[in-house]
């Protein structure tokens, strides 16, 4: 088989976010990574891909540490390297759609505190959900990373895939990103789909798989036969498993090809060594279970990702039902059929996740309904890819007339006025109303722990109007 491409394959490490999130519930402190940023920044990565997804709740609930001050910590230390961070689009770190100002103003400070590429995603595909983080990205001075959130069902094919994939460029993606977050992408369709996508679009493709089903490593040699730009992959101590591929595996393979990465694997050892020991604090506080390395080719048949099998796992402890385990398997894809296929990703595998287990325990179907799963039957979260069962939707108390069918933010009035107001007590900066405003359970306590710790600073609180006007904040060019 002939390479497609005769560029040097580009690499995105998730060492820093994705790879402890993955594999140890995102516990990697600032503490843990610092010793290794010099020689990571060294090694020549497209990207580093370090904030977003589940690490700014993190840092606050578990970490006692400011992820913001994280960020800039980063940036600092990584000179030469892109960072790179996960934005779930209108759901921004949260779980709930926030008004366009919030979106505007977290892309805006994401990209100030050092940022260079956001990746967007939507949990349902609704390029409507990507508009506003897409514009403010690119009003910033940020490099928009537009995400096809991959997932297999009797509506989600090739040909879906390569539609959203230019609907996205035309919205102005500066790259197109394949999220295969269950690993569900087999190698040849890979090759296939990415084959299409280098075909029908004119931006570079970036390929997000994991290890779950233990087809990782040959999902991403097969994208790079077939042409693709980017791929992510986990230096070795954190990776595979319910983590992506290791870096090391592949730049190793592709040495002396047409794809050679060129990226040192002395200087990725160096590292490695230091990430070793951190992966082994990991295990010996317990946030590292070793079940989580192993091959699981259940995802293949269930299309649950690794992180909502141990949710899963987690409620059914706590209803004393562990014995219900597999049962509960069985019925999220008839949940999901019943919801209109939603792709299994933040928040969606979760709402889909508990409706499962709630239908089992009770031992009756949609006897219990939680205000989450309303909330999606109803159109809260955006539209819904398929026909959904309108007897559930029904049992759910919701109307036809009350489905949501516009773009869902369009109903939100700004918000950041309404936050500063609230928190004008605590908040010291634009940075502090963003994080109260995603995580008003957690932000609060750890602020005013915070503020005891450290004297008051000036406030450097902005002006909250939701802006059309873009504001001088330069692009970053690294690397």
């Amino acid at each position: 088989m002939e390479f497609l491409s005769d560029k040097p394959l580009l690499i995105t490490d998730t060492i820093l976010r994705d790879a402890h999130q993955s594999q140890a519930a995102t516990r990697m402190t600032i503490e843990d990574m610092l010793p290794a940023l010099e020689v990571l920044d060294s090694i020549g990565y497209y990207s580093l891909e370090c904030w977003g997804g589940a690490t700014f709740d993190a840092c606050m609930r578990f970490l006692d540490e400011d992820p913001w001050q994280r960020l800039r910590t980063l940036r600092a230390h990584l000179p030469h390297t892109k960072l790179q961070m996960l934005f779930r689009g209108q759901n921004i770190l949260g779980y709930k759609h926030y008004a366009d100002d919030v979106v505007d103003m977290f892309c805006a400070k994401s990209i100030e505190n050092g940022i260079d590429i956001i990746r967007i995603f939507d949990a349902l595909n609704d390029i409507r959900n990507l508009e506003q983080a897409i514009k403010s990205t690119k009003k910033y001075g940020g490099s928009v990373e537009a995400t096809l959130s991959y997932t297999i069902s009797p509506i989600h094919n090739e040909d879906y895939f390569v539609d959203l994939a230019k609907q996205l460029e035309q919205m102005g993606a500066d790259t197109i990103c394949i999220k295969d977050m269950a690993n569900l992408l087999l190698p040849m369709d890979a090759y296939s789909l990415v084959k299409r996508l280098k075909e029908t679009v004119g931006i570079p493709i970036h390929l997000h798989t994991h290890n779950t089903t233990g087809t990782g490593d040959m999902v991403n040699l097969m994208a790079a036969y077939a042409g693709v730009d980017i791929v992510d992959t986990a230096l070795s101590p954190l990776a595979n498993g319910t983590s992506q591929p290791a870096t090391e595996s592949l730049v190793a393979t592709l040495k002396g090809t047409p794809r050679d990465t060129g990226l040192d694997l002395n200087k990725m050892s160096k590292a490695a060594a230091h990430f070793r020991k951190v992966a082994q604090r990991l295990k010996d506080a317990g946030a590292l279970d070793p079940k989580v390395l192993n091959v699981d080719t259940n995802t293949l048949l269930y299309q649950v990702p690794g992180g909502m099998l141990s949710n899963l796992i987690s409620q059914l402890k706590q209803a004393g039902k562990e014995d219900k385990y597999y049962d509960v398997l069985a019925e999220i894809p008839r949940v999901r059929e019943d919801f209109g296929y939603p792709p299994l990703v933040t928040p969606s595998s979760q709402i889909v996740g508990t409706q499962a287990v709630m239908n089992i325990v009770t031992g009756e179907r949609y006897k219990m309904i939680p205000k989450e799963s309303r909330a999606m039957l109803k159109g809260e979260y955006g539209k819904l890819p398929g026909k959904v069962n309108e007897e559930v939707r029904a049992k759910a108390g919701i109307k036809p007339e009350e489905v949501i069918t516009c773009r869902p933010a369009d109903l939100l009035e700004p918000e950041l006025p309404k936050y500063s107001a609230e928190y004008a007590d605590i908040a010291q900066s634009t940075e502090d109303i963003l994080s109260l405003a995603l995580f008003p359970q957690v932000a609060p306590n750890f602020i005013k722990k915070r503020n005891l710790k450290t004297p008051p600073v000036p406030r450097t609180i902005e002006p909250l109007e939701h802006r059309e006007q873009e504001r001088s904040v330069a692009p970053i060019s690294r690397g």
